[in-house]
């Protein structure tokens, strides 16, 4: 029962007996003594009860519902974001904000690296996440943040992972593909659609079971101090701190591509990558709606996917990820979404 409740109930209870005992002092004053704190022990009481029930409500958590967003979004000037990053980090106070744990900052990287470029870059300071995307060419590819507490260990691991899901994906467009029998022009361009697919995520899958260049940001958690040490290295593009962070599961962290230099928008490569084969397909899109041909190409950022989080190492970070596949929000159970047209 709520305080104020019960405080309704106390008062519709006790202050019609108060009252009519005050209003009988002038009357019969020789009780006026005993009448007098039998009311304020009454009022004591009605006190101490809602005390008592206020104490005992269980408060619920204040910051359900709050998000909070570290980086950039569609639009955002890039050499804006990167000042504003290096500002940040500049003016930040020297001691943590909790003792021992560091602040939480987003360091996005000049290129994609492969996961044994990353010791180098990240290996004094705790990783949580990592970004990466396969860059093909001319393709909206999907971005996948991988659970690392070891790296490069957790990383490659995770990229293992995100191959099988590919593999799968692949295989689930080419079943799509030969379902569609028809020989209009319609069906055609269905079927040419499914098949690109395929091939854009048997390229996922092979460059992620290899290992490829494909890691472009990571989460991490250091003393100011460290955090600058890192702002300083080779690869580094910008280390944007965030000491209003406390809860990674109630923040979103959207870091800019190596590609794009001026203006966010939704990642596209011009030329071919080392180290994904290139294929003349075009990029699935974020969601898996029934078959459509009318379907146009989406402009929409390309899927965030977490893999399932690596077990903790022993002498690693205390820090641990929630063990499950996550996809983004528009994300269905129906298969594999459908391809754009090029």
């Amino acid at each position: 029962m709520r305080a104020g409740d019960l405080l309704r109930q106390l008062d519709q209870r006790l202050l019609p007996p108060l009252t009519r005992a005050v209003a009988r002092l002038g009357d019969r004053s020789s009780r006026s003594g005993v009448l007098t704190w039998a009311a304020v022990l009454s009022s004591a009481a009605v006190l101490g009860t809602a005390v008592w029930a206020t104490d005992d409500a269980p408060v619920g958590d204040r910051t359900v519902g709050e998000v909070t967003r570290v980086g950039v979004v569609d639009g955002d000037s890039v050499p804006g974001y990167l000042r504003s990053a290096a500002a940040d980090l500049a003016t930040l106070p020297t001691a943590a904000p909790v003792a021992g744990e560091g602040t939480y900052a987003l360091v996005t990287l000049d290129a994609y690296l492969p996961p044994q470029r990353l010791a180098a870059v990240l290996g004094d300071v705790s990783v949580s996440t990592v970004f990466g995307r396969v860059p093909l060419p001319g393709r909206q590819t999907e971005i996948v943040k991988i659970p690392a507490l070891r790296v490069p260990d957790d990383v490659v691991a995770g990229m293992a992972q995100v191959a099988v899901r590919k593999d799968t994906e692949a295989a689930d467009y080419r079943t799509r593909a030969a379902a569609v029998s028809g020989d209009d022009a319609d069906e055609r361009e269905l079927r040419e659609r499914y098949a690109s697919g395929a091939d854009v995520a048997a390229a996922e899958a092979a460059a992620y079971r290899a290992g490829c260049a494909c890691v472009y940001a990571a989460v991490v958690r250091a003393a100011p101090v460290a955090l600058r040490g890192v702002a300083s290295r080779p690869d580094v593009r910008a280390v944007d701190p965030a000491p209003e962070v406390y809860r990674l599961d109630r923040t979103v962290f959207t870091p800019p591509l190596p590609e794009q230099q001026d203006v966010v928008r939704p990642p596209a490569d011009t030329g071919p990558s080392a180290e994904a084969t290139p294929t003349a397909a075009v990029e699935p899109t974020p969601v898996a709606p029934a078959p459509s041909a009318s379907m146009g190409e989406s402009s929409e950022p390309a899927p965030v996917v977490t893999t399932p989080s690596p077990a903790p190492s022993p002498t690693g970070p205390t820090e641990v990820a929630t063990p499950s596949v996550t996809t983004s929000p528009d994300a269905t159970d129906a298969g594999p979404p459908t391809p754009s047209p090029s």
